[in-house]
């Protein structure tokens, strides 16, 4: 019913002067995201666990656009922050959020199940997925009741492209892939669409900034070097295709190809990916700690 009221104009541009909620806005993806929304004549909180990065996100936008950025510290994995985050929205837009992208994620990778430790699992999908719950169940009852609006939930390859040495991030991202899809089924014709976004190698730090072996970041810095796309991109094929909405984004050839190797064959396709965690060099020493991550990467 709600829906009927509002133009179709306007539920096609839903990124265009959007009041938008960005999560792990400080860099990368998120970052893009917040900029990205700013010049289409939006307002944007960007929310981050750390302040400084959000902050220096504002920044950016100010140069162009005063006064339409609002720089926020919280961590997604404490459902009360999220709450805190989501009361300070209404607060400072004065109306309705009409926009939520669920970005904020970090990096692991590199032991197989059995040598990876509870601590890792819980740490990420903390972060990677009570996150992006977080996001999803608070916000979406206010999309719901205003009748109009998007979310968009930053998920990965890794979600079905089940990686070798990738357990947490597979996980967390194969959960963020379903509860989108979920979410798409339940909100159809509500006004409110659901895109998920499943990169593989984007050009940001998760890399450095998570929880991988040393051998395997290697590895995703030369893919990234080689292969990303640039975070500016990804943010507007994404916006674009939630203004369409759009369920799915796989902005890379390579992740459409894995999708479909793996639905066609699945046997050949696991036995490949086998083989190369066997012929891979193994490196059980880690990057450091740091948690206070905030974009994402795929694959």
């Amino acid at each position: 019913m709600l829906e009927r009221i509002v133009p179709l104009s306007l539920r096609a541009r839903r990124s265009h002067g959007a009041r938008a909620v960005v999560t792990g806005a400080g860099s990368g993806i998120g970052r893009a995201f917040a900029v990205e929304l700013a010049a289409r004549g939006g307002q944007v909180i960007c929310a981050d666990i750390d302040q400084a990065r959000a902050e220096e996100t504002v920044a950016l936008i100010e140069r162009t656009r005063p006064g339409v950025a609002y720089a926020f510290r919280c961590d997604v994995s404490r459902r009360a922050d999220v709450e805190v985050l989501a009361r300070f929205a209404e607060s400072v837009f004065d109306q309705p959020v009409s926009l939520v992208i669920n970005n904020a994620g970090v990096g692991i990778g590199g032991k197989p199940v059995g040598a990876i430790g509870f601590a890792d699992w819980e740490w990420a999908l903390g972060i990677n997925l009570w996150g992006v719950v977080h996001g999803c169940e608070i916000f979406t009852p206010m999309l719901r009741e205003k009748g109009h609006g998007g979310i968009v939930n930053v998920a990965s390859a890794a979600g079905f492209a089940a990686a070798p040495s990738m357990a947490v991030y597979n996980t967390s991202k194969a959960a963020v892939l379903s509860l989108s899809e979920t979410m798409a089924a339940e909100l159809s014709g509500s006004g409110v669409a659901v895109t998920v976004l499943c990169p593989t190698f984007v050009k940001t730090n998760v890399a450095k900034d998570g929880r991988i072996t040393a051998q395997s970041m290697k590895l995703a810095e030369t893919l990234m070097r080689w292969t990303g796309f640039t975070p500016e991109h990804v943010a507007r094929v994404t916006l674009d295709a939630n203004d369409r909405g759009s369920l799915y984004v796989l902005p890379q050839l390579d992740a459409h190809l894995i999708w479909r190797l793996k639905r066609y064959f699945p046997a050949q396709y696991t036995f490949v990916l086998g083989l190369l965690e066997r012929l891979l060099p193994q490196d059980d020493s880690t990057t450091p700690d740091r948690a206070a991550v905030t974009d994402k990467t795929g694959v």
